[in-house]
């Protein structure tokens, strides 16, 4: 078993690390958070007062931030992980950031004798609590075979992208998908009900017709369809909607920097943005409805 400082307890962070607990893993933790950090401590894992302390004695750091700046003051910083890790340490970074950014830390990474992974995550909240996300890695072979029985315990599903930088780009594109696909989604059930379709038999016909999507069957952003979505929750908890308007604007920067066309990502991230504009960053993707269809506010 693995002694791993974990840095990130967040809504994905801290159930990642619950499951390396209960795998048997040694976990030293830290989090601004500090109902957070005794989550932790009460299911067996050890505080920190620092995320420099977490490392010291760290085979393995794992962290979970909200976006690129975090990533590059944990790491780079003077009191920051490459400061403090000892030499043969494996990193393994599960936040989504630009994928320039994570190639730039894992070269800082190598060049002081550690080793590095991107390791963005897809499923959810309700993937990390269950063990079952999805990692979509950038970085050596060597080091995702030295990193998988940890990734094991907190996913089911492992891709190898590609070098350092590739997890970020091909989960980029997945979300920049998503939240294409939750707009698109969320204007066709706006329409039906606009129509004077019932939500939940017009998300059953499409769902057996060719707009089927994951959205559509696993997210569905219509109040009351789904018992188990955020939409049944008051958009509670689940993906927020800054979030994915933090991704469809890293999708913008990347396509920029390749010259490539994303028409649809730009349409989808303007949507999020006039959203958040309107108050609603906290409340899940899904919530994008309410900007469609005033029948889906109740």
């Amino acid at each position: 078993m693995a002694t791993i400082a974990f840095i990130g307890l967040g809504n994905m962070g801290g159930p990642m690390a619950l499951n390396l607990v209960r795998a048997g893993h040694t976990l030293h933790v830290f989090d601004l958070s500090a109902s957070a950090v005794h989550t932790l401590v009460a299911a067996g894992a050890h505080a920190a007062a620092s995320a420099a302390d977490a490392v010291a004695a760290a085979e393995v750091v794992i962290s979970m931030l909200p976006a690129s700046q975090h990533v590059k003051a944990l790491y780079l910083g003077d009191n920051g992980v490459l400061a403090h890790a000892r030499p043969g340490t494996l990193l393994i970074d599960s936040s989504t950031i630009a994928s320039h950014v994570a190639i730039e830390v894992a070269q800082a990474a190598q060049a002081k004798g550690l080793r590095m992974i991107d390791a963005p995550v897809s499923g959810g909240t309700a993937g990390a609590a269950a063990g079952t996300l999805t990692f979509i890695v950038g970085g050596d072979a060597a080091d995702l075979d030295a990193a998988r029985p940890l990734l094991e315990a907190m996913g089911k599903n492992i891709f190898h992208a590609g070098t350092a930088g590739a997890g970020q780009t091909a989960k980029i594109c997945n979300n920049m998908l998503l939240g294409i696909l939750m707009a698109g989604t969320a204007e066709a059930l706006a329409l039906g009900v606009a129509n004077g379709l019932d939500p939940k038999v017009l998300s059953d016909i499409m769902s057996k017709s060719s707009g089927r999507n994951w959205a559509l069957e696993l997210y569905n952003p219509w109040p009351g369809v789904m018992d188990t979505a955020p939409a049944s929750r008051g958009y509670s908890g689940g993906f927020g909607s800054d979030l994915m308007l933090k991704d469809l604007g890293l999708a913008e920067e990347a396509a920029l920097q390749a010259r490539a066309a994303t028409p649809l990502g730009a349409v989808a991230r303007n949507l999020y943005q006039l959203h958040s504009q309107n108050g609603q960053g906290g409340l899940d993707f899904s919530s994008i409805v309410q900007m469609l269809s005033a029948k889906a506010r109740h």
